[in-house]
């Protein structure tokens, strides 16, 4: 008696079950754009955008979140003036020197050796040549923190590496280490 109960529940479950497939209409979809999204070519013209071609882009004269003005251009004139008219906004109370040894140690040292002679790892190595010694050169606060933001000769830019804060402390460190020579 048990076992016809179970067939006649197994067999309305299964009737149930196939009843409410219907494959003619089709099932509801919420959201068909996240499924079926639609397909743009990469450099395709499109409707997306108010011109038809390009990419929304930023209101003219926008910033980027922290980025400080930088009015000295990278050229010989733009370094030569920053050599005579910049300089650092680091108080007494805001000079670190142990911080800016850390970033000297960190991104200069292996060029510019531990006393600023020049004579760093990749010198001796043979990597690079003629990285001159800060004894040798008239620097000033304006022109060290021209150099460390566009970089001169082969030494590449550390703007990107180096926030302005940074880079001042680090020039703090670079005019520290000329006195010393």
């Amino acid at each position: 008696m048990r076992s016809i109960y179970k067939l006649t529940l197994l067999a309305g479950i299964t009737l149930l079950v196939s009843s409410c497939q219907d494959k003619l209409t089709p099932n509801y979809q919420y959201f068909p754009n996240m499924y079926e999204s639609v397909g743009y070519e990469t450099y395709a013209e499109s409707d997306a955008f108010k011109d038809g071609k390009e990419g929304q882009l930023p209101a003219k004269g926008s910033l980027k979140r922290g980025f400080e003005v930088y009015e000295y251009e990278n050229s010989t004139a733009g370094y030569e003036l920053a050599k005579a008219n910049l300089k650092s906004p680091l108080d007494s109370l805001s000079k670190n020197p142990e911080k800016g040894k850390e970033l000297f140690e960190i991104y200069c040292m292996s060029c510019h050796g531990a006393t600023g002679n020049g004579k760093g790892k990749l010198v001796e190595r043979e990597k690079f040549l003629g990285v001159p010694s800060y004894a040798d050169r008239p620097i000033t606060e304006g022109s060290v923190f021209h150099v460390i933001t566009y970089g001169l000769n082969s030494m590449g830019s550390h703007a990107n590496q180096l926030s302005a804060q940074e880079r001042w402390l680090v020039v703090d460190y670079v005019l520290k280490l000329k006195s010393e020579l």
